[in-house]
């Protein structure tokens, strides 16, 4: 009988400590987090998470100082959720700081939980989806603290390429715990509520008497828009969850993994007569690349990052025949599509992420050149640009080209031309693939002529080059195809790319023009 009784009081004893662990730091906090209009750690997990799913770890940690008196001070968890659970039916790692224990600040024991998380992802394939909302490094513990964001560190490097790594900054993030997020893939933020900076407020006043608000300096908005550091600003908690949900079905598990495959009844091989007009008569109006990846892409549904920064080139995820496609496109809209320092990098890094994964890349084209000016020329575009040429050059992943309308000069090289290994590159009828635009090529190739003359020669120029087929008949675009057929010729091409092998030579790995 003892046995009995003493098994029962221990699952009683069991109960009651997962009861004060599910607490956190108490009912006070769980309010004060709720009146900022924030979920907790716990009731984030659960949005995120399909429901029962949630399978925790280390419920029961606590950490191990002693210095200021917190030998006194230990809750169950020390300021971390950790664990696994599905995501439509898909594995997931996650961890989500707990503001309300110790302002969610990191321990030697907290970040050893989120340790252990990643590597069980690394071991599994499984991606790891982070909820930051920390106050920083614990200074009660001092170094012990900082050796732990470092060991975290280490651990983002390792996973880079072989595991998908989101963060959602849903709080605070600032100092030494920037840099873990910074080297995740994928960074989303919730406006009027989140923060990253490396130093705050304060010391920047102190150190440049620049005053700035924590939201100027580091906010959500700031960080989409200006730095282009996070992707995607949400309005609320449960917006960031409920989209990082959408946007998982797109990424594989790891980099040995297929990629996701769901059921689709668009037809592919749907007719999109209204593209035949996308393109306007006149070579300097614009119009909105959006359209022509809505009309591609299954049920017209696109995942764009980084809307708000560099939108002179669009990035993001699609499906074609239910499998994810990369797309990076230049967007007549914004700067007439230019390419800049900005959008360079923005693209590269995409391209890099996709190729990691296995990720085929759809590109479409309308470039004018890359931005000209002092500026760009002093904050360095030559090797800028080299990212993207580099990150397009290196992909071995199926690369699909459409030229829709400009492709000038050194950016048509760029944006994966058949030269840099594109398997397939169509252009539409209204492709002009040049070194330059008509005008300013005839005024250096007949300078010093009258205007007339400039004016006919223009036109010869016009007539010999405004179109694709002079790089058609060199084989550098494989066909010209009309606008409506985009999505079944891509669709084509795709599944005939689908066991396409490509190695580049062995090397520990490249040096990428940073």
């Amino acid at each position: 009988m003892g046995t009995n009784r003493r098994m029962a009081t221990t699952i009683e004893e069991l109960e009651k400590r997962r009861e004060l662990a599910r607490l956190g730091g108490g009912e006070k906090r769980i309010a004060a987090q709720h009146a900022k209009g924030r979920l907790t750690a716990r009731e984030r997990l659960s949005v995120l998470l399909d429901p029962g799913s949630f399978e925790e770890y280390d419920m029961f940690v606590e950490h191990n100082a002693t210095d200021f008196g917190m030998a006194e001070q230990k809750i169950p968890g020390d300021g971390v959720v950790t664990g696994s659970g599905t995501i439509n039916g898909r594995l997931v790692y996650v961890f989500a700081q707990d503001f309300t224990v110790f302002g969610g600040s990191l321990s030697e024991r907290h970040a050893e939980k989120i340790c252990k998380v990643m590597d069980m992802a690394m071991k599994v394939g499984a991606p790891v989806i982070g909820l930051n909302d920390s106050g920083g490094a614990r200074i009660q513990e001092g170094v012990a603290s900082l050796a732990g964001y470092a060991n975290v560190f280490q651990r983002n490097v390792l996973a880079s390429g072989v595991i998908p790594q989101v963060s959602l900054i849903m709080g605070p993030c600032a100092g030494g715990a920037v840099y873990s997020p910074a080297m995740t893939d994928f960074i989303f933020m919730v406006k009027d509520s989140s923060y990253m900076f490396v130093t705050g407020p304060e010391v920047v006043k102190t150190v440049t008497n620049e005053i700035v608000t924590q939201e100027e300096l580091g906010g959500a908005v700031t960080h989409t828009t200006k730095s282009g550091v996070a992707d995607v600003a949400f309005e609320n908690d449960i917006d960031a969850l409920l989209a990082t949900r959408e946007f998982f079905d797109f990424l594989p598990l790891s980099n040995r993994h297929e990629q996701p495959e769901r059921p689709c009844e668009d037809p592919v091989d749907r007719i999109e007569d209204s593209l035949d007009t996308l393109v306007p008569p006149s070579a300097a109006t614009p119009y909105d690349m959006h359209e022509l990846i809505r009309k591609v892409a299954d049920e017209g549904d696109f995942f764009e990052l980084q809307p708000a920064h560099a939108a002179n080139i669009i990035i993001g995820f699609c499906r074609i025949e239910g499998r994810t496609v990369g797309i990076v496109a230049n967007q007549p809209m914004v700067l007439a599509g230019v390419l800049d320092i900005n959008s360079a990098k923005k693209a590269a890094r995409f391209v890099r992420f996709c190729d990691a994964f296995d990720i085929p890349i759809l590109t479409f084209v309308d470039v004018p050149g890359f931005l000209p000016g002092v500026g760009q020329e002093h904050h360095g575009i030559i090797k800028h640009g080299a990212k993207l040429l580099f990150a397009y050059a290196e992909a071995t992943v199926p690369k699909i080209t459409v030229i829709t309308r400009k492709a000038y000069g050194g950016a048509y090289d760029v944006m994966s031309s058949k030269h840099l290994r594109g398997d397939l590159n169509y252009a539409w009828p209204t492709a002009e693939i040049a070194v330059m635009g008509a005008k300013g090529a005839v005024e250096i190739i007949f300078r010093g002529k009258t205007a007339k003359e400039i004016a006919e020669h223009t036109q010869e120029y016009e007539e010999r080059f405004a179109n694709p087929f002079v790089a058609a008949s060199m084989g550098f675009i494989d066909e010209v195809i009309m606008p409506h057929s985009t999505r079944r010729r891509v669709a084509m091409g795709l599944r005939k790319l689908r066991n396409k092998q490509l190695e580049n030579p062995w090397k520990k790995h490249d040096n990428i023009p940073l």
